[in-house]
């Protein structure tokens, strides 16, 4: 069985995500999606709130667990016998960094592989720290993330000074 793990801050999850998770399953059995503490990042939503987003987005697919990690990507990967990291590749302005962050795992372990998947077009310049400066200027959000991502997102930034 080919497992593979798709983490991000998922600060909030959008349609772009959910499109690459799709997309993942094409190729893997099984996916976990990785939702990392990373506080350097300062998200909007702690993690139990980033995985409840996840988890509501992720309800109807087959074969998706998602999960919350902490420490180095790649231990994670191998504890959990995962054959690849996953990820999602919107621009050129995204692969110098994602191939630097891929040789970086290789060299820490040579068995885990990277495997990139570019989104649909209609997500392709989707990041969720646009997202955010949408949701902050009142604009509409149903093209970018669940419904209930939005709602809460709505509620957040009411409450950011």
């Amino acid at each position: 069985m080919k497992l593979g793990v798709y983490p991000g801050t998922f600060d909030p999850i959008t349609r772009g995500h959910a499109d690459i998770i799709a997309r993942s399953l094409r190729v893997f059995d099984r996916i976990i999606v990785a939702v990392a503490h990373n506080p350097n990042k300062r998200p909007l939503f702690d993690v139990t709130e980033r995985l409840e987003m996840v988890k509501l987005v992720t309800k109807d697919f087959t074969h998706v667990e998602v999960e919350s990690f902490d420490g180095l990507l790649v231990q994670y990967v191998k504890k959990h016998g995962a054959q690849a990291i996953i990820r999602g590749l919107r621009a050129t302005s995204d692969f110098e960094y994602e191939f630097q962050m891929a040789l970086t795992n290789r060299k820490l372990d040579e068995q885990v592989e990277t495997v990139f998947l570019m989104p649909s077009e209609e997500y392709s310049y989707l990041t969720s720290s646009i997202i955010k400066e949408v949701a902050s200027l009142g604009g509409a959000l149903a093209d970018f993330v669940h419904p209930e991502v939005a709602e809460r997102l709505r509620c957040r930034l009411r409450r950011q000074p």
